[in-house]
């Protein structure tokens, strides 16, 4: 497996993967694509993105209700052809042109595209004594960085869809934060930033809500005990855990705005 190439003499150093979640990418963006133009400056940037919410208001307009799973999608065929749809049509076009419009020279493409997210069929799991088939859902096994190392030595940000390809060239509905961190520790990231709408980790268990300023794995354990940490932050925060398993150097749960003074973030650590 490769791992990225850096030598486009414009940024340098190990580059910043940026999730962007599917909440955030119907609204007005112009600070995100600042924040990431003036980090490309420094660095290579790769964006993933997700487009839940947005799939699901598509199939809700064709009367289909979707079902989730402790924050993951359950992918019929239906399912897989909306967030064809949406994840790899109109969310990726419409991020391309905003990161234009801010200066970011991006292209678009999901993990089918050049093969980039391999991946397999996820058999079913047991989840609180019932079997969940996830149906076209795919589970990574590899990240093929062919198609990033040629983007990132033309200088231009990768602007990935969730969407992975088995080796029979089906296409599959992937977690996108599963995606990032994939990515982030195959290609040896500086930096996984996970953008959100909290734009941090919330302690629901002291009342109010305060920012978790570093979150390690027994305090993510405490929280899901105690039911604070469920459903999409639950899942965020293991991809989060494996990235800094797999060497990425810094994970950060973070706001749209924050991407450079991260002073509302927070730090995901061993």
């Amino acid at each position: 497996m490769k791992s990225a190439s850096h030598s486009n003499g414009v940024s340098g150093g190990a580059p910043a993967v940026v999730k962007i979640g599917g909440a955030l990418v119907t609204k007005d963006l112009v600070g995100f694509w600042t924040n990431v133009r003036i980090l490309k400056s420094e660095r290579p940037v790769i964006v993933v993105h997700g487009g839940g919410p947005e799939a699901t208001r598509v199939a809700r307009m064709l009367g289909h209700e979707p079902k989730i799973v402790q924050g993951r999608r359950v992918t019929t065929a239906r399912d897989l052809e909306i967030m064809e749809w949406v994840a790899r049509g109109s969310l990726n076009t419409r991020l391309v042109g905003q990161a234009l419009a801010c200066g970011v020279d991006a292209v678009g493409l999901s993990g089918v595209d050049g093969a980039l997210v391999q991946v397999d069929r996820r058999p079913p799991w047991n989840i609180d004594g019932q079997e969940v088939d996830f149906g076209y859902v795919g589970d990574v096994r590899k990240v093929d960085t062919r198609v990033l190392d040629a983007l990132l030595a033309a200088d231009l940000t990768p602007v990935i869809g969730p969407l992975g390809v088995d080796d029979a060239g089906q296409a599959y509905n992937v977690n996108a934060d599963t995606i990032a961190s994939s990515v982030a520790a195959t290609v040896g990231a500086g930096s996984l930033l996970l953008v959100t709408e909290t734009g941090s980790l919330r302690d629901a268990a002291d009342g109010g809500g305060s920012v978790v300023t570093k979150c390690n794995l027994a305090r993510f354990n405490t929280g899901i005990q105690e039911g604070w940490i469920s459903g999409g932050m639950r899942v965020k925060l293991k991809v989060a855990f494996d990235a800094l398993d797999a060497g990425v150097s810094e994970v950060l749960i973070i706001g749209p705005d924050d991407l450079l003074d991260r002073s509302h973030a927070t730090q995901v650590v061993a």
